[in-house]
């Protein structure tokens, strides 16, 4: 006892109509990834204050619930070069819309999370990452004034 004639055309009708909408739905995601893509904005520099302090914050509080302060570090680095990527494509209107890659993106975000956090919990950042960053920082104001 198989599948009658009148099964057949059911279960092809069933297919087609489920098909087509799944078909058309798939079309209108391309199409949402395609427009949003083209509509990446630059991250400005309030746009990076915020990814800043919000990296910086993480750390402090992952600093007093004793989290492995490397770790941590690199989590909220992390997340800082993701959420440029993401929501600017990498894109820093400081830098004349320059599209940054994700390992610059890390190590700026690194850096940038580190002289926050001085100012909002100086005493969670380990002595030695201090004064690599105080290092590092006379550095790059004495390239900025050649």
């Amino acid at each position: 006892m198989g599948i009658n004639f009148y099964s057949k055309k059911i279960l092809k009708l069933l297919g087609i109509s489920l098909f087509i909408p799944f078909t058309l739905f798939e079309i209108n995601l391309i199409n949402r990834q395609i427009k949003a893509e083209k509509n990446l904005i630059a991250a400005s520099e309030k746009d990076l204050f915020l990814y800043r302090q919000m990296g910086a914050s993480y750390l402090c509080i992952a600093s007093k619930a004793e989290v492995d302060f490397k770790k941590g570090l690199g989590i909220a680095s992390a997340t800082f070069a993701n959420v440029i990527i993401g929501k600017h494509g990498g894109l820093i209107k400081e830098l004349g819309n320059e599209k940054l890659d994700e390992k610059k993106l890390y190590n700026a975000g690194t850096f940038q999370i580190i002289g926050s956090a001085l100012n909002i919990c100086p005493e969670s950042i380990p002595k030695n990452i201090k004064n690599d960053y105080e290092k590092r920082l006379k550095q790059l104001v004495k390239q900025s004034k050649k």
